[in-house]
């Protein structure tokens, strides 16, 4: 008992205490006090870095609290383990969880020295206390772990001795070197080992290994990466002290001793902001933080994505995304005063292939740098969107088509500006939206009486306000949320009579929206009317390789396959001869130009473009410093001062990435399916090209204002939106 007594005060005190002050421990109750313990250690799964893959399977990111890769003991270096234990604990495999012999040997030496030289801690406490540490929660809980008391250190070795009963020392060791802390954010000798020399654990050799064994002693005073000297000089200890043991010859360790560190110190890759797709990275995570199956609360699922050791594999495709990312660079500054997005997402699967922006992620305001992500909507990202414009077009057309609206029915398309009323428009529950008029007039000049095939392609604005008529505003409103448009009332019951988004101006896009949410929604026209919700993760798997959860296809039709080809075979003319013909990509494709607000302060311009295989959103939309949308018109944009429109400037971007990806054999050829029933189809198929004063998708305002065009002539356009 009195030897147990002292063994336990010279561990209280860190070896510096008067030897009476022992004794006088040793009187007490010790052994009172251990049996109130509880018998074991409870030895959690250890934080460990989590990494997100692309779809190639290579590394998009890694995120983590503490930097740390689980490697098995045959994983690791025998070198290195020599190493450890000599330095550290070299009866480990002797001794039980208390080293008696080399606790009297520290005591003698600490007390010879009148300072603390020597340690008297096992490896299997050293554990324990690491264990601890992990496990604490709050400061309050560290506090406790570290405390200077004898009731920590008699809790320390009975849960030592606990686990010494219940692990073998291969175990505790393995444990130990996946532990402890190696400085400078690397936790566990795999994570130190790629952090200080860029190999792995078990390639280390007697120079890193001898580095690394003498920073546990101490890892910030010892980090080589601050404090070289002191690194080199704690080497030389481990080395000396492996050769005083017959580890290894004096010969070898003074050979080791003549050279350097020769460190090749990794930099930090924690987070987003180091992916080569950040953002995307960025709203994968969002994602996966919203999913309920991961935690009780968001807390709880951050601690799993940053703790858990986990491999998200993700959707995205690194060549569609170095095509956007080149694409929105070559058209938008990220210090111009507008933001330039892309969105791309797989008909038929919702996979997201790509997002970019033209602020690269970064808190360097000087150099355009922002966390707000733009491309994906408010629940993932940090942008409200912005309006749409004339791409909202398309669900009334299709709600038209769907109704059996042949497709060459004409309807009076006057230029105007001409007065409608509020009461020709009926909303949910067939009621009028009200008894209200409003002007209305064409950004493009209209024949005075059009189709479906040219009153979409030339974008005419009154055309498609007597569509509406025919349509009403609720199923249009209602089939562009079956598509992924996130509207601020998802129910008509949520927002009963007039909603601040199901208005007769509907159709001219004047709904807040993101780049993704279109994307996906021209996505369902691609896919033939099956819509899929977007999605940025296929997979989750723990840290041992089990599969965690699985993100399939979540689809349904929400329009009849007739309906959605009808409305391929319209929008194929917006690019085969229309006002996008300069973006044609030599495989067909399908596309719709918009643009918002009056052309002093057009705030959006749009471009919806698709193939079978991948649709496409751009958006250039006005924004100052803090992401407030101001006007385009008049705006620098890439070194040139512009003149808004979805074709003129939205589309060039867009085609800049889709004919990238084409070039590179990333879409193969394939047609749209023609239209099968659905009646007018044939007769006024072949497109029908605006009048040469027209301005093409030129300017034009919301209900209002006077703008010139830039998309397929020259002309002046006129109010409304395009």
């Amino acid at each position: 008992m009195v030897v147990v007594s002292v063994v336990l005060g010279v561990v209280v005190s860190g070896l510096a205490i008067p030897f009476a002050g022992v004794l006088g421990f040793a009187t007490r109750s010790t052994a009172e006090a251990t049996d109130d313990l509880p018998l074991e250690l409870e030895t959690r799964l250890l934080p460990q870095k989590t990494t997100i893959f692309a779809s190639d399977g290579s590394v998009l990111a890694t995120v983590y609290d503490q930097n740390r890769i689980v490697v098995s003991l045959d994983q690791i270096s025998r070198t290195m383990v020599e190493a450890l234990v000599s330095i550290e604990d070299y009866r480990f495999y002797e001794h039980g969880a208390i080293d008696l012999k080399g606790t009297a040997r520290a005591l003698v030496t600490n007390l010879g020295s009148g300072g603390v030289v020597q340690g008297g801690s096992s490896i299997t406490q050293q554990l324990v206390k690491q264990t601890l540490l992990n496990a604490a929660k709050t400061k309050k809980q560290r506090a406790a772990v570290t405390d200077d008391t004898y009731a920590r250190k008699i809790k320390e070795l009975r849960y030592a001795i606990a686990l010494e009963k219940k692990h073998s020392k291969d175990w505790i060791l393995e444990r130990y070197l996946n532990t402890v802390y190696f400085g400078d954010g690397a936790y566990g000798i795999q994570a130190a080992a790629k952090h200080y020399f860029d190999v792995n654990a078990r390639n280390l050799n007697l120079n890193q290994s001898a580095i690394l064994a003498g920073l546990v002693q101490n890892p910030t005073g010892f980090d080589p990466t601050n404090h070289p000297d002191r690194a080199l000089d704690r080497r030389d200890v481990v080395l000396d002290r492996m050769a005083q043991l017959n580890v290894i010859t004096q010969d070898k360790a003074d050979a080791v001793k003549a050279r350097g560190l020769k460190l090749d110190p990794q930099p930090s890759d924690n987070g987003c902001i180091n992916s080569r797709a950040p953002f995307f990275c960025n709203y994968a995570i969002e994602y996966l933080l919203k999913d309920k199956a991961l935690g009780r609360n968001e807390e709880e699922r951050e601690r799993l994505i940053k703790s858990g050791g986990l491999k998200i594999y993700t959707t995205i495709d690194l060549a569609d995304q170095k095509a956007a990312d080149d694409a929105v660079k070559a058209n938008v500054r990220a210090t111009d005063q507008a933001i330039g997005a892309l969105a791309m997402v797989e008909p038929g699967t919702g996979e997201v292939k790509a997002i970019a922006q033209s602020r690269p992620m970064g808190e360097k305001k000087n150099l355009g740098q922002t966390y707000l992500n733009y491309v994906v909507p408010s629940q993932y990202g940090d942008s409200n969107g912005f309006q749409a414009g004339s791409t909202f077009k398309a669900f009334v057309l299709a709600d038209a088509i769907e109704k059996g609206t042949p497709l060459n029915e004409v309807l009076p398309s006057p230029n105007g500006p001409i007065t409608l009323q509020e009461e020709d428009y009926q909303t949910c529950g067939d009621k009028p939206y009200g008894y209200g008029e409003f002007p209305m007039a064409n950004s493009v000049q209209s024949r005075g009486v059009e189709n479906l095939y040219t009153g979409t392609r030339n974008s005419i604005n009154t055309f498609f306000f007597n569509l509406e008529k025919q349509t009403g505003i609720c199923d249009p409103y209602e089939l562009a949320r079956s598509m992924g448009v996130r509207l601020t009332c998802p129910t008509a019951d949520s927002c009963p009579g007039v909603s601040p988004e199901r208005v007769p101006t509907f159709t001219l896009g004047v709904a807040d929206v993101s780049p993704l949410e279109m994307a996906e929604a021209y996505a369902t026209f691609a896919a033939r009317g099956n819509h899929c919700v977007a999605r940025p993760v296929t997979s989750i798997e723990d840290a041992n390789g089990t599969l965690l959860k699985e993100y399939p296809a979540r689809c349904s039709q929400v329009m009849s396959t007739s309906t959605a080809d009808a409305v391929n075979d319209i929008l194929t003319g917006v690019i085969e001869g229309g006002f996008a013909s300069a973006q044609y990509l030599g495989i067909p494709a399908a596309g719709k130009t918009g643009t918002t607000g009056t052309t002093e302060s057009s705030p959006a311009v749009w471009f919806m473009g698709y193939t079978p295989q991948l649709a496409t959103a751009a958006m250039i939309a006005g924004a100052n410093d803090f992401g407030t949308p101001i006007g385009l018109d008049g705006q620098v944009i890439n070194g040139v001062t512009v003149s808004a429109s979805g074709s003129g400037l939205a589309a060039p971007m867009w085609g800049d990435a889709m004919k990238a990806i084409v070039a590179a054999g990333g879409i193969d050829y394939e047609d749209f399916v023609a239209p099968v029933d659905v009646p007018g189809y044939g007769a006024t198929s072949v497109y029908v090209a605006p009048p040469p004063s027209s301005g093409g998708d030129g300017g034009g305002g919301n209900d209002g204002g006077n703008g010139n065009g830039n998309g397929g002539g020259n002309g002046n356009g006129g109010r409304g939106r395009r």
